[in-house]
């Protein structure tokens, strides 16, 4: 499976991004997308996390009702809709998959990365 992240930016305060996430490959592998962030100096964050099948969804705390995640099963595309971004929401941003079912937030328990997008929010 290779997951392609695309979409980052520079955009100001509040202002929305969507970012996408390409996959490819054996993505019948694929149960469940994710969504990271880093930030500089930071740990990964886990931010969101989709079924493969778009049914059911899951959010961290921070940005639930900001940021909206979806897959499209006819482009095998994923996507985080990011709305009234803040500058804090600066960092790098990674889609992530894994074999297994259920909503994970740790890194290590997702088995597939695309390489990192880097958003941008200025105040």
């Amino acid at each position: 499976v290779q997951l392609q992240a695309s979409g980052g930016g520079l955009v100001q305060a509040g202002d929305s991004l969507r970012l996408s996430c390409a996959a490819s490959g054996d993505t019948f592998n694929i149960k469940t997308m994710g969504w990271f962030r880093q930030a500089p100096g930071k740990e990964h964050e886990f931010l969101a996390a989709v079924t493969w099948s778009g049914s059911r969804t899951y959010y961290t705390r921070s940005v639930r009702g900001r940021f909206t995640i979806s897959r499209d099963n006819a482009q095998n595309a994923g996507y985080l809709q990011m709305n009234s971004l803040k500058p804090e929401d600066t960092a790098f941003y990674y889609c992530a998959a894994r074999s297994g079912s259920g909503f994970y937030t740790l890194r290590s328990q997702y088995h597939y990365w695309g390489q990192g997008t880097l958003v941008t929010v200025s105040s």
